[in-house]
Order: structure tokens, then sequence, then C-alpha cells
């Protein structure tokens, strides 16, 4: 759940204190004021550079080029038999999703 909603409130404390700089500044560039909001989105980037490092993320699979050769050379080998490579190659990929799910 929190997942969602730091992002999210980062952001909105971003775009907010962004306007309230130029609010802040308009209204004759008071120090209390723009520090005040600067402080409030250097907290919110802190706290989203920590959500960032803190949050665990999947790693990607590596990419196993001798595998990838291979099926292309079964690929090809059905296709030199008489196969329509555009069938074999749906058959691969639908394939392909149905491991991955």
């Amino acid at each position: 759940m929190a997942r969602r909603w730091i992002p999210r409130v980062c952001g909105v404390v971003f775009v907010a204190g962004i306007a309230g700089l130029i609010v802040a500044s308009v209204n004759g560039n008071n120090a209390g004021y723009v520090l005040s909001i600067g402080l409030a989105m250097a907290l919110a980037a802190i706290a989203l550079l920590t959500f960032g490092a803190v949050t665990a993320k999947d790693r990607i699979a590596p990419f196993d080029e001798a595998a990838a050769e291979q099926l292309e050379a079964q690929v090809a080998a059905l296709v030199a038999t008489g196969a329509p490579e555009e069938q074999v190659r749906a058959l691969v990929r639908d394939a392909m999703r149905l491991g991955r799910s």
C-alpha cells in the first residue's frame, strides 16, 4: 500500500512547493515562507530517495544467448521441414507468454 501513496504524496508536495514558491515570490519574497516551502520540498525529496533505496525491486531475468540461439535453430529446422514460419513464431510467442505467467 505504501508503495503507491508515498511517491504520490511526494509528487503533490513538489507541485505544491513550486506553486508556493511562485506565490511567495509574487507576494513580496518573504524569506520565511520561501525557506519553509523549500524545506518541505527537500524533505519530500529525501523521503522519495529513501523510499526508492529501501523498497525491494524484482531483478530482471538474465538473457541466455545460447538458449536463444538454440530456439532459433529449432524454429529454422521446423520452417525447413515445411511448417509456416508465421505459425511457428506465433507458437513460440504463445509458449513464452504461458511460461511467464
